[in-house]
């Protein structure tokens, strides 16, 4: 008898594809194509088990659509641009090419014993010139398009790191890296002109059907259409040239609440201000040194500086507001000053309670409510208030009847206009940093800003550079600084400034269409391909990553890069859950925690001890983190049972949008059941038993409830349901007294419902077995309908509402039927006691009822 060695198998299944050039991806007519993509990774240097649940699930749909007569596109590639490169290199005094691309060979390594069925000739990183002067084509294009334009604009600056932060990368007013407190800073600045794009991006998100409902609703909550009013007040006392502050907001309905105007230190009534007043000027300053998001705002203390102006309200001239520039308004959102209502706005609240300022309510509660408000009245638009003030004949009504009508009075007044606006700014695009992809325009004294001829392109990051001071090397680095004027050969001065990020990812699912391409895309392949069918990432790119490569999708077909068809580029999207590991820790003798490593801790008698005996303090499910060092190695996992296993057991503990915590119990077990699987086979192999008519009835009936089942779990996305029910049909089998015919039949069927998650395992007893070539090029079995059909069907018999007997019919058995059978039973008589039933109802194949 042969034993269950994953080492050996794996090895040898993974090379028979590698020999067959099983996973190549090539255009065909002859069969429909399916383009399944995951999330690309960062190359940090090791994969993790959250990255084998991700690239796993994926891999489960390729392989399935494979099976079922798909021609599969599954690619890999790496996001490899980005500040912890650069951060490596400062610390290590290496060099952020060598750090990634030496990281991006230690992460393939580790990935390839996963059995993945990926196309690795179309691998990609984002820091291959390849890859980025395509990008830096896409640049000039969308340029000429219209689509990219330059401006000053307030930016989030670190002082130590001396570069624009983006707003994720500021954690509580300090830069997420050097610690330092950020400042806001005005900066040229090149931006994508995505807000002219928000009507198209929020109406696409209607036909995403195959999307989650909360992604669609992230994004759209995130685009923010908004109906309000636009109008002004006028100054009492402006400086010269300022006579008004333009004001847009969506609750007009509050005009008559209003207490004060507060406008952005970044507003042109601001800085004209801070010109000549040494007090306003030191309070903007110091103000601009908080942060610039909108949560950053919301949480700090509002503060704001009285400038001694007033402006007029436009329903009464004699009231008169007071003007304050305010730490909590953004000049990039609205016009850079809004009026406060404090009844109804929390941050107008506090703001007010502070500065001493009115506080008046437009509408309350109810009629009868006070008008002293100790805290801000916010009900939602949809709920219906008493407006005491309100510009409608109706006291009650809803906000956005409210708003509607004093929209409507405002512009029969002569007082503004109605606008729709959207919440979504324009991307801005440039990091003052190295490790990214290089803006293609020169600044030239005579000709401005030049784009760069297409020809030159790539244009490319210079490897000797040093990191020995802050800042961006390029600014430092005159051969490759200064260059000729594409346009008039003077000397001019490269932009020194690189893309965010979020532009590499933006498009890399159009370049594995075709990665080696000396144009973004190749027409022909984009059609063929695009669109990603199925795509497959985590919920933390909800918002800013789908919602750029949607735009991106639209920008490629304006500029002739992508078809019409391709504007939204995924049909479908799935958001993974996390892998959790519990946290082990002691503590020093100072009570700062120690975090162990999970192979470092043995459980028993119901605690986790080290190996000295000391006992550990268990925190469960928690997030896996490096820093807490509740990882678990999938090497080590693949190692030690397999990539089956690793595969198996992080789809079938849960649903795979929940998170899934991976315990060391849980991967054994699962090592186990795939031994008895590969036992049950071997046992097949070597019978020669007959068996007998029913068993294998019952057997093959089994079997083909199993192919319906485990087929709608996959298509379905229901991997651990699919698996359950892999469980329960390899129990039936074991047991089965089915002849041995039969049972090779079953065990053949069962290898290959099992193969898209233990590809490796189900090759080896295929081949055991019998089959013929590759399990992975073999049909998809289908589930014969008339086998789906109960012959006999048991039913619960209800006697006024209670449960007091069951009875198996014949499944066709008609209503009299079933009715003379149930009155015959011995517990229905016993429980009738002589009374004669008022009504039985049966309803078929479900249950019968017996009203008395």
């Amino acid at each position: 008898m042969t034993t269950y060695s994953p080492s050996d198998i794996e090895a040898r299944w993974q090379a028979a594809w590698t020999a067959a050039d099983a996973f190549k991806a090539v255009p065909s007519r002859d069969k429909p194509k399916y383009y399944v993509l995951e999330m690309f990774p960062y190359p940090s240097g090791r994969i993790h088990i959250g990255h084998v649940r991700n690239y796993t699930m994926g891999d489960v749909i390729a392989r399935y659509k494979i099976a079922t007569g798909h021609n599969v596109l599954h690619p890999m590639g790496w996001d490899a641009f980005g500040m912890p490169a650069e951060n490596a290199a400062m610390a290590s005094g290496g060099h952020p090419r060598d750090w990634t691309y030496k990281n991006i060979a230690d992460m393939r390594d580790q990935m390839k014993p996963l059995g993945l069925s990926i196309d690795w000739s179309r691998e990609l990183a984002t820091c291959d010139p390849e890859y980025y002067g395509q990008q830096q084509a896409l640049f000039l294009d969308f340029l000429e398009k219209g689509l990219i334009y330059r401006k000053k604009a307030v930016v989030n600056w670190d002082p130590v790191d001396m570069t624009v932060l983006a707003n994720e990368q500021v954690e509580d007013g300090r830069g997420w890296r050097s610690g330092a407190l950020v400042e806001r800073r005005e900066l040229t600045q090149w931006f994508f002109k995505i807000s002219d794009h928000s009507e198209a991006l929020l109406a696409g998100l209607d036909g995403l059907d195959n999307w989650p409902a909360k992604v669609k609703l992230m994004q759209s909550n995130w685009i923010g259409k908004s109906r309000g009013l636009q109008f002004s007040f006028g100054l009492v006392n402006g400086p010269e040239g300022h006579d008004r502050v333009e004001v847009y907001t969506t609750r007009p309905d509050t005009l008559l609440g209003a207490s004060f105007v507060g406008i952005s230190p970044d507003h042109p009534l601001a800085k004209a201000l801070e010109r000549d007043d040494p007090e306003v000027a030191a309070f903007c300053a110091d103000v601009r040194k908080g942060g610039t998001t909108e949560e950053a705002l919301e949480k700090a203390e509002k503060r704001g500086f009285d400038t001694g102006l007033r402006v007029r309200h436009p329903f009464d001239t004699a009231w008169e507001l007071p003007v304050y520039i305010a730490n909590f308004i953004l000049m990039d959102y609205g016009t850079g000053a809004v009026f406060g209502c404090p009844a109804h706005d929390a941050r107008d609240f506090e703001f007010a309670t502070k500065y001493e300022l009115p506080i008046i309510a437009t509408f309350l509660p109810s009629e009868e409510a006070e008008e002293h408000l100790t805290d801000a009245y916010v009900p939602t638009k949809a709920e219906r208030v008493f407006y005491n003030r309100g510009f409608a004949g109706e006291a009650w009504q809803t906000g956005a009847e409210a708003v509607d009508a004093a929209i409507a009075f405002c512009e029969a007044n002569g007082v503004g206009h109605g606008v729709t606006k959207f919440r979504l700014r324009d991307w801005g695009l440039s990091r003052q940093r190295y490790w990214g992809c290089p803006i293609p325009v020169v600044h030239c004294d005579t000709c401005g800003v030049v784009p760069e001829d297409k020809a030159n392109l790539p244009i490319e990051l210079p490897y000797d550079v040093s990191f020995d001071v802050p800042g961006n090397p390029l600014d430092r680095h005159p051969t490759w600084r200064d260059c000729a004027c594409p346009r008039c050969g003077a000397q001019a001065r490269r932009e020194t400034d690189t893309m965010d990020t979020f532009v590499d990812s933006s498009w890399y699912y159009a370049r594995f269409t075709a990665p080696r391409a000396d144009t973004p895309t190749v027409a022909e392949d984009a059609a063929y391909w695009m669109n990603v069918d199925q795509y497959i990432g985590g919920i933390e790119h909800a918002i800013l990553h789908l919602l750029y490569s949607r735009f991106f999708a639209r920008a490629m077909h304006m500029t002739g890069h992508l078809p019409a068809s391709a504007s939204e580029p995924f049909d479908a999207l799935f958001t993974q859950g996390m892998v959790t590991h519990a946290i082990y820790t002691t503590q020093r003798g100072d009570g700062r925690p120690v975090y162990h490593y999970p192979e470092e801790v043995t459980l028993r008698d119901g605690g986790a001890y080290l190996a000295d005996g000391t006992q550990v303090t268990v925190i469960p499910s928690a997030k896996m983190s490096k820093s807490k060092n509740n990882v678990v190695d999938p090497v080590n996992i693949v190692q030690q049972y397999g990539a089956d296993t690793a595969r198996w057991f992080v789809l079938s503990d849960s649903p795979p949008e929940r998170d899934v915590e991976w315990t060391a119990a849980g991967a054994e077990a699962t090592s186990k059941h795939l031994a008895r699987v590969w036992r049950i086979v071997d046992e097949i192999t070597r019978s020669d038993a007959v068996g007998d008519a029913a068993a294998d009835q019952a057997l093959l009936r089994d079997m083909h409830r199993a192919i319906r089942d485990v087929t709608l779990g996959i298509e379905s996305f229901g991997f651990n349901a699919a698996i359950a029910r892999l469980y329960a049909f390899t129990n039936t089998l074991q047991r089965s007294q089915a002849s041995v015919a039969v049972r090779r039949q079953a065990a053949m069927v069962l290898a290959q419902l099992m193969s898209p998650m233990t590809p490796h395992l189900a090759e080896e007893v295929w081949a055991m077995l019998g089959g013929s070539g590759l399990i992975l090029n073999a049909p998809w079995p289908q589930a014969d309908a008339a086998m789906l059909v109960d012959a006999e069907v048991t039913l619960p018999i209800q006697i006024n509402g209670k449960r007091k007997a069951e009875i198996t019919v014949a499944a066709d058995a008609d209503a009299g039927t079933v009715e003379a059978l149930v009155l015959a039973l011995e517990a229905v008589q016993r429980n009738l006691d002589g009374a004669t039933p008022k009504k039985i109802i049966v309803v078929a194949g479900r249950i019968v009822n017996i009203v008395v």
